[in-house]
């Protein structure tokens, strides 16, 4: 049976990612492939991450699939935030297998909460929740002409009715799971763009799923909020693979949480020594797991940047997300991290429901003294199945969904309208590079010898976002207006 697999994020059709030119392979379909490979399938990779819709009907023609499966990485958060660009190219793929007289399963977190959708398009079945189990079962129907609807996991169309097979469980032992299908990617096209644009070369690794943390905003439609790890001894094992296949030295472990429990990241650390494996990576963890004996392990273990969710400088606004942090524990990891020489990111946060003039001046002052060494911005955004969603949905009356990353549409009523958070975002960003710029000249006046091109560097980038951050500071007044 040959089984064609792709997935819905096309990096070409989000201007702003496809500018950032820091692609990664589809980790969640080289898994769900390797899981069909490995029942005796004849699999195929249709790389939507690199391609664009127009090239999906000429692949169609050329391998001849008796099936189409579009399973979505669930370890790139962009894909639980469906943004309508990727499910009108979803939407596009699934009518031209049909067209083609090819069945379409899909698995993404989108036709989770929104199969009806799906399933008009001619989608003959969807996977809800985590889909490597769900997927074999549903291949082995297919095999063996038996009814999907029966199949746990699975909602499909029964004549003109919806049927709904039962729930599954999620998988608990991760190392069951084979190796994903790295060599389905075309990898010397990723690392031809890395290597131009940033000078390096990065490969996505999971070494968990879900996420125990109850953030109110936060949706788990692929893996829920249980918390399952694959061994140290099996992520050390497939780094090594990679490092030694792909000549890659950098990774982004894609985990919600990375390192949630330290007697873990030990063992990790002690892998990563015993293997004597040379590799950075960059992780997103939480401010109140960052102790320094965790702090300590993801130094000795490679780990070069380290995101935190900080959301909000406001501990009011912290505490109406069920975040679960202070603002006092922000402080103290970043402190931390610094200390060790491990580069800090701030995911930051506006918008949230009910946010007031002083939780945004709160939120512009924690970047500016904590002086992270990169922030990610932006809005609140409402996902079904969050108790968040359920706050404003009944302010939602038209747009339910961002068209691409760049988006920023606030999609409820709030203090200030969507224009005002828009230019907040770049305001802020306009900030941090200035500040960013007086921290480095600081560090450089007071070097024994001044580093001529660095200062030049600084000097320009305050030159050039000064006047830009003023105006827009102007215009923020006026929107608060």
């Amino acid at each position: 049976m040959r089984v064609l697999f792709t997935h819905s994020y096309f990096y070409k059709l989000d201007p702003k990612q496809w500018k950032a030119r820091q692609p990664y392979p589809p980790l969640g379909t080289l898994w769900a492939a390797a899981v069909a490979r490995e029942i005796g399938m004849d699999v195929s990779l249709f790389d939507s991450g690199l391609m664009l819709p127009d090239d999906f009907g000429l692949c169609l023609r050329n391998e001849q699939p008796n099936l189409v499966v579009i399973f979505d990485d669930g370890f790139n958060y962009l894909t639980k935030m469906c943004l309508t660009v990727m499910r009108e190219a979803a939407f596009r793929m699934i009518r031209e297998s049909r067209e083609a007289g090819v069945p379409v399963v899909v698995c993404n977190s989108d036709s989770s909460d929104h199969f009806d959708l799906y399933l008009r398009q001619g989608a003959m079945c969807i996977i809800r929740g985590e889909g490597e189990e769900t997927l074999k079962e549903v291949l082995h129907s297919l095999q063996t002409d038996s009814p999907i609807k029966h199949v746990p996991g699975t909602i499909s169309m029964d004549g003109e009715n919806v049927v709904a097979g039962p729930p599954r469980a999620v998988l608990r032992e991760l190392d069951n799971l084979p190796i994903p299908a790295w060599d389905l990617v075309k990898m010397e096209d990723y690392r031809n763009i890395w290597m131009k644009a940033h000078g390096y070369f990065s490969l996505n690794v999971a070494t968990t799923r879900g996420c125990p943390y109850k953030c109110n905003w936060c949706a788990k439609p692929i893996y829920g909020n249980r918390y399952n790890s694959r061994s140290p001894g099996k992520v050390a094992e497939e780094i090594a693979y990679l490092t030694k296949t792909y000549r890659v030295r950098h990774f982004w472990m894609c985990d919600d949480i990375f390192g949630l429990k330290p007697g873990w990241l030990k063992a990790f650390a002690d892998e990563v020594q015993n293997r004597q494996l040379s590799f950075r990576y960059k992780i997103q963890s939480r401010a109140d797991l960052l102790e320094p004996d965790v702090v300590t392990l993801l130094k000795k273990s490679g780990a070069e940047t380290v995101w935190m969710g900080a959301e909000s400088g406001s501990q009011e606004i912290l505490d109406a997300m069920d975040k679960g942090i202070t603002l006092g524990q922000i402080q103290n990891a970043t402190a931390l991290l610094k200390k060790q020489g491990i580069r800090v990111g701030y995911f930051i946060q506006f918008g949230y429901h009910g946010e007031q003039k002083a939780d945004v001046e709160k939120t512009i002052k924690l970047v500016v003294e904590q002086m992270p060494d990169e922030i990610g911005v932006s809005v609140s955004y409402p996902l079904p199945g969050t108790r968040f969603y359920e706050k404003v949905k009944m302010e939602m009356k038209g747009k339910q969904n961002w068209t691409d990353s760049d988006d920023l549409a606030l999609m409820y009523k709030n203090t200030y309208s969507p224009a005002y958070y828009r230019v907040l975002h770049r305001y802020l960003h306009g900030r941090f590079r200035i500040q960013r710029s007086i921290y480095q000249l600081k560090r450089l006046i007071t070097r024994p010898v001044l580093p001529g091109l660095g200062i030049i560097k600084s000097l320009v980038v305050m030159i050039i976002y000064f006047p830009i951050t003023l105006v827009r500071g102007y215009r923020l007044r006026l929107l608060q207006r």
